[in-house]
């Protein structure tokens, strides 16, 4: 499997040099880093070229590197039925820069590139509904950014006197508390209930 994968991957890179900058064969998966401004040209070989016949989109998600300069990874897994085969293909992008949609060559993109922009704030060109697909309506930010606070900006209740759900700042009213985390076996500096028995006369076993 690795060398029908290597070879593959070998006939990408050498049919797309200037759009493919290298690919990876790893744990029996074959991953191709691809430009970002020439994503559609290489799903359009993907789908279309004999030797590849990737037809179905599995998935396109995002992963967030904060300390890197483009960021994001836009990740795209497809499906070849023709020859039992899957393909990872990775292009890096910054929090500014658009990718092109690709439902021209693949239409079942179309929720798939709404969801990584609403999760993640990537914007993608050439798409005809880009709108947030997951978060509310007036959602701020993109909840699987690592920078995105995990209590969010904003908490959801429904007011029985207004009759209506409301947005509301959030509130963090639990009270933090101080844990010991020494180990029971090694004892600590406080007794714990039910110990005072021990020094109790009489309080030992069998009394």
């Amino acid at each position: 499997m690795n060398e029908t994968l290597d070879t593959l991957g070998r006939t990408i890179a050498a049919a797309l040099p200037n759009a493919v900058a290298g690919y990876s064969v790893d744990f029996r998966e074959l991953t191709v880093t691809a430009n970002a401004h020439d994503i559609v040209a290489v799903m359009r070989f993907l789908r279309g070229d004999p030797r590849c016949r990737f037809w179905c989109i599995i998935d396109i998600t995002a992963v967030d590197w904060p300390s890197r300069e483009r960021r994001f990874d836009v990740v795209y897994h497809l499906l070849s039925p023709k020859h039992n085969l899957r393909i990872r293909v990775k292009a890096q992008t910054d929090e500014t820069t658009p990718v092109p949609s690709v439902i021209e060559i693949f239409p079942g993109a179309d929720w798939y590139e709404r969801e990584v922009f609403d999760l993640y704030g990537i914007v993608f060109t050439g798409h005809p509904d880009l709108r947030r697909i997951l978060t509310d309506y007036g959602f701020e930010g993109h909840p699987l950014r690592k920078d995105f606070p995990l209590t969010g900006f904003v908490e959801v209740r429904y007011d029985d006197e207004l009759k209506r759900v409301v947005y509301e700042p959030v509130r963090l009213t639990q009270e933090f508390r101080n844990f010991d985390f020494l180990s029971p076996w090694e004892g600590t500096d406080y007794v714990l209930p039910g110990d005072e028995k021990a020094t109790k006369p009489g309080g030992g076993q069998g009394s």
